[in-house]
């Protein structure tokens, strides 16, 4: 048994050691708050169908699972619902897995649970990773689609948020490698703004704040609750506990 112990210790320690040498930037620490936020909530869902559902699905939510947010069915189907007309049809792509491929080569993935299967272990949670990507989008020429993005290099998915965000360039500066002189490396010094956006910098950081925020609540809408339950449980558990402890020294306090 110990020496399995051992083993998982040290396989989580390769695991870490593995993604700290892996590089990348560090992930920016996603608003927690905004996660129990109603408002922050229903903003969300209001950017996630504006401007994620043209491509992505979310077969596992259904548009009247939006009440526990706060929102009417009348709010629904007036202001989120394009590709249904049932608030109890579950959130479905526009386009086909067909033109996702031939468009940005490969079928854009659903986001029911992307904020859960993109927990990264030594680098942050998924709400972090999502948080990080919506931010660091910026133009480069070289790509198919006009876009890079820090968080996920290579990415095939140009920025749809780049109306509210403005366009950006990255800037890097050459610097010598500190393992090796005779190399250069080029290592990344902010951003450029090419054109401004519809909202300012903070503005459009809140916004995706928002957005990850919906994301995180679509992946567990009853996570609220569960904690909430399990909270109350433990509770119960605890006095029942100490009942339990004094009935079982009254009843056995005679017996010798």
């Amino acid at each position: 048994m110990k020496k399995i112990i051992l083993s998982l210790l040290m396989a989580l320690g390769l695991a870490a050691g593995a993604h700290a040498a892996g590089g990348g930037i560090a992930w920016d620490k996603f608003p927690q708050e905004k996660a129990n936020d109603l408002a922050a909530l229903q903003n969300g869902a209001k950017l996630f169908v504006n401007y994620c559902l043209n491509c992505h699905s979310a077969l596992y939510m259904r548009y009247n699972r939006l009440r526990d947010i706060g929102l009417s069915d009348e709010q629904i189907k007036n202001n989120l619902m394009f590709t249904t007309d049932k608030v109890g049809d579950t959130m479905q792509v526009a386009i086909t897995p067909k033109q996702g491929k031939e468009w940005f080569g490969g079928t854009p993935p659903d986001l029911t649970v992307i904020a859960r299967s993109r927990a990264d272990f030594g680098k942050g949670s998924g709400a972090d990773y999502l948080y990080t990507y919506l931010r660091t989008y910026y133009r480069d020429p070289s790509k198919a689609t006009g876009w890079d993005n820090l968080a996920f290099p290579g990415v095939g998915m140009p920025h749809v948020l780049w109306e509210l965000q403005g366009q950006r360039a990255a800037k890097y500066v050459e610097e010598k490698d500190p393992h090796d002189p005779a190399k250069t490396i080029h290592r990344f010094d902010g951003f450029e703004q090419l054109t401004p956006g519809k909202l300012s910098a903070r503005e459009y950081d809140s916004a995706v704040g928002d957005l990850v925020a919906f994301l995180q609540w679509m992946g567990e809408p009853a996570r609220d609750q569960r904690v909430r339950i399990g909270v109350w449980a433990l509770i119960f558990l605890g006095v029942f506990t100490v009942i339990a402890w004094r009935l079982n020294a009254a009843y056995w306090k005679d017996v010798k």
